[in-house]
């Protein structure tokens, strides 16, 4: 039996929940009900502390709990300081403390996304007994180390984790009940569309909407990109476009098929090695050798482009983009019968394109296939 576990825009909810229960008195149990919003469900969470800091202040605690997932977010607790202030109209202020990521391009705002947003909102005003202005803080006393193992900040998202999600349901990403449903949602879209589009996670998936593309034509794959390949030639899609982060997505240049950092990195290495094959200068394919990230490597490439008014960062970047065209299309070939054709579109961490591999290309302008605005 798999255990989908919460996502973190729940337990912060949970937290700011009983600490305005504690507030108004009526908190009990050690445990809390939550309105999931999506799924339509209710969820109990427990309260792992709570206390007044004063008589109109309350701080509670839960922790994360994400189920039968790789989450380096299990146990981290969830602080929310709740502020309760009686006035002629109810106003609600949710705010990022401590551990909460800031948005670079948003000004510093704090992570919290649009479900947790409406999480917060929902489940407060619902437990709301009086009117009043409600000030909430989120804290993760945890946050910024954790934040220092993931990709926010390749995301433009620094200081901390994001409350990020469209579910409360955190799903088991890993786990082979998670890839079944994946392909039994591709099987029941190969009955009405034979072009797709397949997005590791929710930026590619918001990427793709803002693109134009239909939503009915996108799947989510989270790692299982070789699996789901071979998925759709058994359904026989005739076109699938790749669209994902460059810093993901850049394993299948190196036939890594299954993207989760437990399994297989090697990143730079491809990176690296593709930029010796396309001769770019020694000293910054050494540079390149020891970035942090895929992204502070893009940054060295394109500071000595335009430094030198060179053009390796586009060069680079297509080579990658048609390397994974055809490396995809090969292993569904060594798998399967049917062939597929692959498209692969890259972005950056502000979800600016940066390639799309010549098949792509040709798909984008065959408005039979996808109509778009790209």
């Amino acid at each position: 039996m798999v255990n989908s576990g919460y996502t973190l825009p729940v337990f912060a909810t949970a937290s700011a929940v009983a600490a305005l229960q504690y507030l108004q008195n009526n908190y009990q149990n050690n445990q809390v009900e939550i309105d999931l919003i999506k799924p339509s469900e209710i969820a109990t969470i427990k309260v792992e502390q709570i206390a007044k800091i004063s008589d109109n202040q309350a701080l509670a605690i839960t922790k994360s709990n994400p189920g039968d997932n790789l989450d380096l977010t299990r146990d981290t607790p969830i602080w929310a300081i709740v502020t309760l202030t009686p006035n002629h109209e109810t106003k609600l202020r949710i705010n990022g403390g401590e551990g909460v990521g800031k948005i670079v391009n948003l000004e510093g705002k704090s992570a919290i996304y649009s479900y947790a947003q409406k999480l917060l909102e929902k489940n407060l005003l619902d437990n709301l007994n009086i009117t009043a202005i409600v000030d909430v803080e989120i804290i993760l006393p945890e946050g910024k180390r954790l934040a220092q193992k993931t990709s926010n900040s390749a995301f433009g998202v620094i200081e901390g984790l994001s409350l990020l999600g469209t579910t409360g349901i955190s799903q088991p990403l890993t786990s082979k009940k998670q890839l079944d449903l994946y392909q039994e949602e591709l099987f029941n879209k190969a009955k009405k569309f034979d072009n797709l589009v397949f997005c590791i996670g929710e930026n590619g998936l918001d990427l793709a909407l803002k693109l134009g593309f239909n939503s009915e034509q996108l799947i989510k794959t989270a790692n299982w990109l070789g699996s789901m390949l071979v998925s759709a030639s058994v359904a026989q899609i005739k076109s699938v476009i790749l669209l994902g982060y460059h810093g993901k997505l850049i394993k299948l240049a190196g036939n890594i098929f299954h993207t989760h950092h437990h399994l297989a990195d090697g990143r730079l290495e491809i990176l690296t090695a593709i930029g010796a094959y396309l001769e770019l200068p020694n000293s910054i394919i050494k540079q390149i050798f020891i970035a942090e990230t895929t992204e502070s490597a893009l940054q060295i490439l394109q500071n000595f482009d335009q430094e030198n008014k060179t053009n390796f960062t586009k060069e680079i970047y297509q080579f990658i983009a048609n390397r994974i065209e055809d490396n995809a299309q090969k292993y569904i070939q060594k798998h399967s019968d049917f062939t597929v054709k692959i498209g692969t579109i890259l972005f950056e961490r502000n979800r600016n394109i940066i390639a799309i591999g010549n098949n792509g290309k040709l798909m984008i302008n065959n408005q039979d296939i996808f109509s778009l605005n790209c």
